[in-house]
């Protein structure tokens, strides 16, 4: 009997027990504190059920008939041949036996024997020849390439797949977007392929086929690494990056998606040793689509021109103006009697839409602006005196245009500005004509260098303030520092070229 009742006691013992690691477990619904890590629930792995290609060979198969090697003549600048002038060359050749191949290749070019002057020579005109890739986009011969290919080129031949050469004529070609069309004519209609309607994404398969080394046919295979890519190319940079192997001589060759259809034009490398690394930048169809129509149609592209020169708003510069965050492309400059300064765009104006489309950046702003014809009025809005004002402005049309500039300096009165390391001095002092203060010396482990300020600089304006003195600047910085500034906007000119730069105001 004794036994019986110690197993009733356990037997109760274990149900309590059980009952209370139920209530615990039941508590542990209502307070993580409790909850028992066996117990832990996890959400399932995400998975993918695409298969990635077996091979490419239907791609390949398909679209090769439409890609082309384009070769291009080039005319070599003429060279003076110089041989060193009558008494260094009759000296370097002095001794030579009668007959001596050399005597007679000196005395034809102006040695021995020669009149005065026949030692200097134009060489007779002579040609280089230039090698890429292409592809036809129209069944009548039209083929796509990159300007780069065909620069300074005076004769065009496009060969196909089967080896047969063409002769091509070039219909037009623009420079920023480093894209050309050429036209070649045959009896029969070509293989043509046509640009994706859609953008790629990244992580989607691409091949690309080109001419690299003069190996024409040649393909290969990779992703899509990344889209957007702006690599100082020109002011329309938005490059796909590729990893397909892209080499020299790939230029103006398509890279396609698994439809056959061309997402980009293979552009540029990165490549330290001059090989291939799996970085490739091609001009995304898009782009290329647009601009290829327009030299069809043309033989030129013509673009909208606003007349700004513009730069990045950085967090210090969004900080100075006011700026919730940094956004927009704020004006350096309005370029004389562009259509900006008619419309009343000043320096210092921050362009944050077009017509309503937001303006992320410089770049965002370059081709939005280019998407319109000369003449179209757009409305513009800008961050002025600390709120949003909208400007309407008449596009003009754009133009290229050179800069030259230099400047010299000379050692005259200098005023320091120690707190931003800088030595300054008027124009006048630093035998200068133009506007702004002179910047004669900058420290270099100062704020002023960090941002990229150089000694030659001429600073324009500060806080909104235009300034002809080292005084005028100091009497600027003291009414920043009054006003509670953390941050003061300098409008600053080099080489014939005005940006800001926010300096953070530390002055004693």
């Amino acid at each position: 009997m004794k036994n019986r009742g110690s197993v009733s006691l356990l037997r109760s013992r274990r149900a309590k027990l059980m009952a209370g690691a139920v209530a615990l477990g039941a508590a542990g619904l209502l307070s993580a504190q409790t909850i028992v890590p066996s117990q832990l629930a996890f959400a399932d792995a995400v998975r993918v059920d695409a298969q990635a290609p077996t091979d490419f060979s239907q791609v390949v198969r398909t679209v090769s008939p439409a890609v082309v090697s384009v070769q291009v003549k080039q005319a070599v600048e003429p060279r003076m041949m110089n041989f060193g002038g009558k008494d260094n060359s009759q000296e370097f050749f002095k001794g030579l036996p009668e007959g001596h191949p050399f005597e007679r290749f000196f005395r034809e070019f102006g040695g021995r024997g020669g009149e005065e002057g026949q030692n200097q020579r134009r060489s007779p005109r002579q040609y280089g020849m230039s090698q890429g890739s292409g592809f036809f986009i129209s069944a009548d011969g039209y083929v796509v390439t990159n300007q780069h290919v065909i620069d300074k080129g005076t004769e065009f031949t496009v060969i196909d797949q089967d080896g047969k050469e063409f002769d091509a004529t070039l219909i037009g070609a623009d420079k920023r977007t480093d894209l050309a069309l050429l036209k070649v004519e045959g009896d029969k209609d070509f293989t043509y392929v046509e640009f994706a309607k859609e953008a790629p994404q990244v992580g989607e398969w691409t091949v690309a086929i080109g001419n690299p080394f003069g190996l024409g046919g040649s393909v290969t295979a990779g992703i899509v690494s990344a889209r957007g890519r702006d690599i100082g190319a020109g002011p329309y940079d938005d490059f796909i990056q590729i990893d397909a192997p892209v080499n020299r001589g790939n230029s103006g060759g398509p890279a396609f998606n698994m439809h056959g259809e061309v997402i980009g034009v293979n552009a540029a490398i990165f490549s330290p040793s001059g090989g291939n690394v799996g970085i490739a930048f091609a001009i995304p169809a898009s782009t290329a689509q647009d601009v290829i129509m327009e030299l069809k149609d043309d033989g030129t592209v013509v673009r909208g021109w606003l007349g700004v020169q513009i730069q990045n708003v950085t967090d210090d510069i969004a900080e100075s103006l006011g700026l919730d965050e940094a956004r927009g492309a704020i004006v350096a400059e309005a370029q004389e009697d562009s259509p900006a300064e008619k419309a009343g765009l000043r320096s210092g104006d921050t362009i944050l839409a077009v017509n309503g489309a937001s303006v992320k950046g410089p770049r965002e702003l370059s081709k939005i602006i280019a998407t319109y014809d000369p003449d179209t009025r757009i409305d513009v809005t800008i961050w002025r005196d600390g709120e949003e004002q909208d400007v309407s402005v008449t596009l003009g049309r754009l133009q290229e245009k050179e800069q030259v500039a230099a400047a010299t300096q000379t050692e005259k009165t200098k005023t320091s500005l120690d707190e931003l390391g800088l030595v300054l001095m008027t124009r006048e002092e630093a035998g200068l004509e133009g506007k702004g203060v002179f910047i004669a010396e900058i420290d270099p482990d100062s704020a002023a260098a960090e941002k990229g300020l150089n000694p030659g600089d001429a600073i324009l304006e500060v806080a909104g303030v235009k300034v002809e003195s080292p005084a005028d600047v100091l009497k600027a910085l003291e009414k920043a520092e009054k006003d509670g500034r953390k941050a003061v906007l300098f409008r600053v000119e080099a080489n014939e070229t005005t940006r800001f730069v926010a300096l953070p105001m530390n002055l004693a």
